[in-house]
């Protein structure tokens, strides 16, 4: 506490230091006086400001220490808490997958620093970002701000479950309620109901099955109440038959209700995410933006715009009849996810079209995109879950597939992260090369797109990428052939380093497992040497060129651009070929994209 009262003060004695010397309005006085302003000492300005920034970074460093206790003090209490869980595994998703969007996004922004699309892009990140960090904090340190209310607004589920509850505690109870409190109660899921027959995306039948269900629920509890008073007049201490009756039929009728929301609302979005399973609008604006169309990106921006009004609506519905508080927090992950990628999609199609050679302008639009399919994807398992909590197939303490969770998937995400963030480095040293033609360099840049679906994709994406790498290791023997003594003896031992690790991806990819948890493992080993790999890649690109650079400046006739540049290389140096077909590389790129989707088969 000492400690952080006097960091509070040294920043607020810095602070004051350079308030008075940049004070404009006494600056004449003080130099009239003798004393030094930012004027007349400008090393003092300095000083002070390096020392205000490192007083406030120290500030904040031990801001973060408080946070993080707070983080460990509640990490067992946190765990017990099902809302918690599902308001933790929300803001965990929204920051593992706005770290790659960030990447990108801020890539973008600086390649193109005047365009005003991609800074948009940019700070719709780093806002969200915050927002989960916020959301973060809230739910470790039990704060939240005062604009937050303190609840979930009620579904119209958990509405009837209550209202039953009350009804049917009438037979123990008969004096402690009112017929009014009930009434109320009903009206509330009524007007709730609105949010189904007033949506553009219910059916006429959903619509009008909806309004006789609830017109019926009405006529039902006046008949209970009518019986009930009748039944409190005879002073009876149990209810009568009759009130029984109406007790089972009010009951019923909100039964009726709940399954004709259900359906309205599950039908109609199983429906939804089959007609946008082939994802024409993201592929049209891919082509659009890397043809420089604007027109047509403003085109199918207008249907992107559309298909995200329908998911929202559809998630604001999906809502009411999740069944539980942490699908209920899905859903309302779900909705803000699409009303926030969609916009983003947009503005990154937009800085294609105006800069449709970019790599990194069409690399962010694919970041975004992705990320929309992902969502549509873990809507379906939201879909799936739904089902089975209104169908009763749920247990207590059965895990949410929906919900994003820790364990061996987040650390093969990970790894793919860094596995994209690698590759960002190669794609740096690819583009300072001089001679885009030079087979180090096409190789090394052949470590391309790649589609990632499934394990075995990426199991043969593997073995595709080895050989890409045996290639690599015979230009660099090539390259060793033609420097000096001691830089052959460096590119010698960095090259079979590398055709080791090619060989061990090689072996990894052609072993075959099986079950889960041997998958993982053969996954996450690829990875690895995967890793691997492209860190040699990325120290010897700069090593390369300098050296090219070098040994072409000294004597042209020592070494013609020809021997340079289009020398036949030799052969991979493989034990066994792989194919004889054409490859276009190995996928890394797209690796850390589609590895949250990836559908583990075991293998035969």
């Amino acid at each position: 506490m000492q400690h952080t009262q006097s960091q509070y003060l040294l920043t607020y004695e810095k602070g004051d230091t350079i308030a008075r010397l940049t004070d404009v309005a006494s600056a004449e006085r003080l130099e009239s006086e003798g004393r030094t302003t930012v004027f007349s000492d400008r090393t003092g300005m300095v000083k002070a400001a390096r020392m205000l920034l490192s007083s406030v970074t120290k500030v904040l460093v031990l801001a973060d220490r408080i946070v993080i206790k707070q983080i460990i003090s509640s990490r067992n209490k946190d765990l017990k808490d099902e809302r918690k869980k599902a308001r933790m595994a929300a803001a965990r998703a929204v920051l593992e997958k706005c770290t790659m969007m960030l990447l990108t996004a801020s890539k973008t922004c600086l390649r193109h620093p005047d365009c005003e699309s991609a800074r948009i892009n940019k700070d719709a990140v780093f806002q969200r970002m915050r927002f989960a960090l916020e959301l973060v904090i809230q739910i470790v340190t039990d704060t939240r701000p005062s604009t937050d209310p303190e609840v979930l607004p009620v579904s119209i589920y958990s509405g009837i479950r209550d209202f039953k509850a009350k009804v049917e505690g009438l037979r123990a109870e008969l004096y402690c309620l009112s017929g009014e409190s009930l009434a109320v109660l009903l009206e509330r899921i009524t007007e709730q109901t609105e949010d189904f027959t007033d949506s553009a995306y219910t059916s006429h039948e959903h619509r009008e099955g909806i309004l006789q269900l609830c017109h019926l629920a009405r006529q039902e509890l006046g008949q209970l109440c009518t019986h009930w008073a009748h039944s409190k007049s005879l002073k009876a201490k149990e209810a009568t038959e009759e009130m029984e009756i109406s007790i089972l039929k009010t009951c019923q009728s909100m039964s009726e209700l709940r399954q004709e929301l259900h359906r309205a609302a599950v039908g109609p979005a199983v429906d939804l995410l089959k007609y946008h399973a082939d994802h024409t609008v993201l592929k049209a604006l891919k082509v659009s933006g890397g043809e420089g169309n604007l027109e047509g990106v403003a085109e199918y921006s207008c249907r992107l715009t559309e298909q995200k009004e329908q998911l929202v609506e559809t998630c604001r519905l999906l809502r009411h009849v999740s069944g539980t508080e942490p699908l209920e927090i899905t859903c309302l992950h779900a909705e803000d996810t699409f009303q926030v990628i969609g916009p983003q999609i947009i503005s990154a199609a937009q800085t294609l079209a105006l800069h449709p050679s970019s790599k990194i302008a069409k690399e962010n639009l694919e970041v975004f995109c992705e990320a929309w399919e992902s969502q549509l994807s873990d809507m379906s398992i939201l879909l799936r879950e739904i089902t089975d909590v209104f169908e009763g197939r749920r247990g207590e303490k059965r895990a949410y597939l929906s919900l994003p969770r820790a364990g061996e998937q987040s650390t093969v995400a990970k790894l793919g992260l860094e596995l994209r963030l690698m590759t960002s480095d190669l794609d740096a040293e690819s583009e300072k090369w001089d001679d885009q033609e030079h087979e180090i360099i096409r190789q090394a840049q052949s470590i391309g797109e790649g589609l990632l679906k499934t394990t075995l994709d990426l199991f043969h994406q593997a073995e595709v990428f080895s050989e890409e790498g045996f290639r690599l290791c015979s230009s660099l023997r090539s390259l060793s052939t033609q420097v000096g003594d001691e830089e052959k003896v460096m590119i010698i031992s960095e090259t079979e380093k590398l055709l080791t690790l090619c060989q061990q991806l090689q072996v990894t990819a052609r072993t075959a497992v099986q079950g889960k948890s041997a998958t993982f493992l053969k996954v996450e080993s690829s990875i690895q040497n995967t890793k691997g790999i492209l860190a040699i890649v990325v120290y010897l690109l700069p090593v390369c060129q300098k050296l090219i650079r070098k040994y072409q400046s000294e004597s042209s006739s020592l070494c013609s651009p020809q021997s340079w540049r289009e020398k036949h290389l030799p052969s991979p140096v493989s034990e066994e070929p792989i194919s004889t077909k054409s490859t276009n590389g190995f996928g890394v790129k797209s690796l850390e994209h589609h590895m949250a989707n990836l559908t583990f088969l075991e293998s035969k």
